[in-house]
């Protein structure tokens, strides 16, 4: 076989971090909060408490993997080299089908948000602009992002600013208790966990990050840190203003927080603000889904020709063109955003599969606690979604496990 190119280490801590903050700080804390306080009522901040514990234990066993095995593919790599071929095959598999369907998620996000009325052409157009990006180089992404977390933080500051300065916000509000039960409070936790899942985006470059084994451990937590700030600052100001009940009923939640709070000149500007922090998660999840496809493919579980690098640019070409064919006609011919459950349950098996894949790693109790607490949480969260999510992720996970099984029947009977 001819030696391919290998992907450019370019990405330092700061790049790191901002492309995790791409991926956190997207279009779901425009869109999650209405939906976890439906869930949650009062416990809707016990919920982001959970997430975010849970999100804490992940991220910490990503980073110590990505330390040990700085390759693109995150944990599929992980449950490869530490769980054997089949653990790391479903990890993958989960990521790339979940996350496919994710991407022409918000694709259409943002092209309701842009122009509703064409909200599929401005998906396509979306997804053809950002894959040109990240064709280009993963640095040119990383500059990008920079520009995106900074507009999105900044419409976040003002939203926060104009709830908690107005009259309408009431402490009274923030009462917290579990008036939606416990099992309320995990489906919230469930919902909102997915918000801090961007920082695997960091892990998922290993291959082009300088100094992984120092980079990645620092940059995951500091983004995560930042993340879980700003969700707290602004589902604090947000719940002031509408309480439980008129969180769990708004439609879009941020914007009508803003009119409540009695400055509707905001309201474009929110919009604006959800429309880019879309096509910023859209732009790390082809990033992620990309490398993840490039490491696969590598293994043939994927076609050979996407484990091509191109020799100038230094990034899966390929294989971001395959994805970014496939999102660009997922958004051009379906509307997703109610479809993809089976994404929140792949995700968390995808996760679990990582703490799994930690836990190998020592066998002291210090070692173990976090990948322990991370595992249970990630099941724990993943069968407190709704049972359609849950059935819809199974029949995805039970058709790639039984698509390995073929393969692995055919390689057996070539062999012999």
């Amino acid at each position: 076989m001819t030696q391919q190119p290998e992907l450019r280490r370019t990405l330092g801590v700061f790049d790191a971090v901002v492309i995790g903050l791409g991926s956190m700080v997207g279009a779901g804390i425009f869109a999650a909060l209405g939906p976890a306080a439906g869930a949650a009522g009062s416990g809707l901040l016990v919920g982001l408490a959970v997430a975010a514990v849970v999100a804490y234990c992940n991220a910490t066993a990503s980073a110590r993997l990505a330390a040990r095995y700085p390759a693109s593919g995150g944990t599929y790599v992980y449950g490869r080299e530490r769980l054997g071929e089949f653990w790391g095959y479903l990890a993958g598999w989960a990521f790339v089908v979940g996350k496919t369907a994710s991407c022409a998620a918000m694709a259409l996000t943002a092209g309701a948000y842009v122009w509703p009325g064409q909200a599929h052409a401005v998906a396509v157009a979306a997804v053809v602009l950002l894959t040109a990006v990240n064709y280009l180089g993963v640095q040119k992404s990383a500059w990008l992002t920079r520009g995106i977390v900074a507009v999105v933080l900044a419409v976040l500051a003002a939203v926060v600013v104009a709830c908690l300065g107005s009259g309408a916000s009431d402490a009274g509000r923030l009462d917290v208790g579990l008036s939606g039960g416990v099992g309320g409070a995990l489906e919230a936790a469930g919902l909102l966990f997915f918000a801090f899942a961007g920082y695997a985006r960091i892990a998922t470059l290993g291959e082009e990050v300088r100094d992984p084994a120092r980079t990645i451990p620092r940059a995951v937590p500091v983004a995560l840190g930042i993340a879980l700030c700003v969700y707290a600052g602004v589902a604090v100001a947000v719940l002031s203003v509408l309480g439980p009940s008129g969180l769990a009923g708004a439609t879009a939640p941020l914007a009508d927080a803003v009119r409540a709070a009695g400055v509707p000149g905001l309201v474009p500007v929110v919009r604006v603000g959800a429309a880019v922090a879309a096509l910023g998660s859209l732009l790390a999840l082809i990033l992620g889904v990309s490398r993840t496809t490039l490491a696969m493919a590598r293994d043939r579980h994927l076609p050979g020709a996407l484990a091509a690098v191109h020799p100038r640019f230094r990034v899966p070409h390929r294989a971001e063109l395959a994805v970014g064919a496939v999102v660009a006609v997922a958004a051009a011919t379906a509307d997703v955003r109610g479809a993809i459950g089976f994404s929140s349950f792949g995700v968390l098996v995808y996760y679990t599969i990582a703490n799994a894949s930690a836990w190998t790693l020592g066998s002291s109790p210090a070692v173990r606690v976090l990948p322990a607490i991370g595992g249970l949480g990630c099941v724990a969260l993943a069968f407190a979604l709704p049972v359609s999510s849950v059935l819809a992720g199974g029949a995805v996970l039970a058709v790639g496990a039984g698509a390995y099984g073929v393969r692995r029947i055919r390689r057996v009977r070539r062999v012999r």
